[in-house]
């Protein structure tokens, strides 16, 4: 199958001409982010997604948008959905111009590891030409900062399945990466908040002793400091305690609460302040347009559609705008050199074992992996135009059978009605959402998840041994066929 056309190509060569040059690019050492000049970097960033289908290709719009963003103090944005087609450089080069990263999502809309639409994960050689795509598409930009496999793939028990899946994709975007010859651009994951599950969830994607399995970076939307909150009672100091010595970075990838509001970010003070800068890198804030859910940091007009392509000169929204910014101006965390950093301090994780109605996967299991013809295809092939091998097998689906068949039968949901997070701290939330247990979080139909599309109809089912074994035969005799 044919995921791109020689056109698209020949704008991603194009494209290559203008790549971001002005910014060096962030490299990774154990779990810190490092600057070009040996500083350690951390993360002030913003999700950026105008459009459902991709905001990095109005050049003049996204100059508009930088101008504001230096006002601001970002230094990042995170970007959910993309068409591998388009020309980025215009851009690409002015966030670059600004000294601002980007963190690009691989999915999209029917690329779902956990679709929700879908009885059960899935990772198959056409989602993997199609992330393919995107990386090819980006990888020549300096200011990528790194690339995301899945959103929120796993938002409640149930769905603790789909980790094997998630480590697969992100050990196939690896090894594809490094057969291109890409820079070695982190590939990591971006995880809801659940507190029954988070844990496992970041040492399993982490843990087993080899890198190639593993994430590059682990990084979480949450919602549970809501102001007013403090480091203790948010729930923050419990994810810091996880937190110590991870082996890679960790980082929020999207936060803000705005319940009850205006929004004073005062988490960014221990964010990127002595309370954890030790251990995270950062926040991304949800978000930088405004929207029906009221998250925006700016608006373009009192007359914005809600839904569709917005454009026009940025306007800040009073006060959380002034808040975010006068907030940033007085954190400047300066961290550790890449010279005095040794990475021997940090933790290898145990691989978690299933726990009953909780966490599903059991240690160490197989990676449902994609086999060597579908890799070596795309190794071969010129960036923009990998053709998937005719009857591509999939070599993990056995594996991925055996990974699966590890649920126990007790395996249930949460009970959560909806996607949103469980959050991590305190046991239950108020009204006023100073606690952290039943903080909603936002919805964007931009999103790149399927949590955001709020099918909790789709989540809330039983999954059991029997059932995950049979998806797994399914799945082997799909992909042959």
């Amino acid at each position: 199958m044919k995921f791109s056309t020689a056109s698209g190509a020949l704008l991603g060569a194009a494209a290559s001409v203008h790549a971001a040059s002005s910014v060096a690019p962030i490299s990774l050492v154990g779990n810190k982010f490092f600057n070009g000049d040996g500083s350690q970097f951390f993360i002030k960033g913003v999700a950026y997604q105008l459009t459902q289908n991709d905001p990095l290709v109005d050049g003049d719009q996204c100059s508009r948008d930088v101008a504001l963003m230096k006002t601001l103090g970002t230094n990042t944005i995170r970007v959910y959905h993309v068409d591998p087609a388009a020309d980025h450089s215009a851009c690409m080069d002015a966030f670059a111009s600004a000294g601002i990263y980007a963190l690009i999502d691989l999915d999209t809309f029917d690329t779902y590891i956990m679709d929700p639409t879908a009885n059960a994960p899935s990772w198959n050689a056409e989602q993997y030409a199609r992330f393919a795509a995107v990386m090819d598409s980006f990888a020549q930009y300096d200011n990528v900062l790194g690339f995301f496999v899945g959103n929120e793939d796993i938002a409640d028990t149930a769905q603790s399945i789909a980790a094997p899946y998630i480590k697969a994709a992100a050990h196939d975007m690896k090894a594809y990466r490094n057969s291109k010859k890409y820079r070695e651009i982190p590939i990591g994951y971006s995880a809801a908040d659940i507190a029954e599950l988070r844990p496992m969830l970041q040492d399993y994607l982490t843990c087993g002793g080899n890198t190639d399995d593993n994430v590059d970076f682990f990084s979480l939307n949450s919602y549970e400091w809501c102001d007013p909150s403090t480091f203790t009672s948010s729930g923050y100091q419990n994810l810091e305690s996880e937190a110590v010595d991870f082996p890679v970075p960790l980082f929020f990838s999207e936060t803000g609460c705005n319940v009850p509001g205006p929004r004073l970010f005062s988490d960014q003070s221990s964010i990127l302040g002595p309370d954890m800068n030790s251990d995270w890198s950062g926040a991304i804030i949800y978000e930088w347009i405004q929207e029906e859910n009221n998250y925006g940091l700016i608006t373009y007009s009192p007359d914005d559609p809600e839904d569709g392509p917005r454009s026009g000169t940025p306007i800040p929204m009073t006060p959380d705008f002034a808040n975010l910014k006068n907030q940033w101006a007085t954190l400047n965390p300066v961290g550790v050199k890449s010279a005095d950093y040794d990475p021997k301090t940090i933790s290898t994780r145990s691989c978690p074992a299933s726990t009953a109605g909780g966490w599903a996967i059991d240690g160490n299991v197989p990676l449902p992996t994609l086999g060597s013809a579908a890799m070596a295809s795309a190794a071969n092939a010129p960036s923009g135009t990998f053709v998937l091998p005719p009857k591509a097998t999939n070599e993990g689906s056995v594996a991925a059978s055996t990974a699966t068949n590890k649920v126990k039968s007790s395996t249930k949901t949460s009970g959560s009605s909806s996607p949103s997070a469980t959050a991590s701290g305190t046991a239950s939330g108020t009204a006023s959402g100073k606690a952290s247990g039943s903080t909603a979080k936002p919805s964007n139909s931009a999103k790149s998840s399927g949590a955001s599309l709020n099918s909790p109809s789709v989540f809330n089912r039983e999954f059991t041994a029997a059932g995950a074994l049979l998806f797994g035969v399914m799945a082997f005799f799909t992909l042959w066929l």
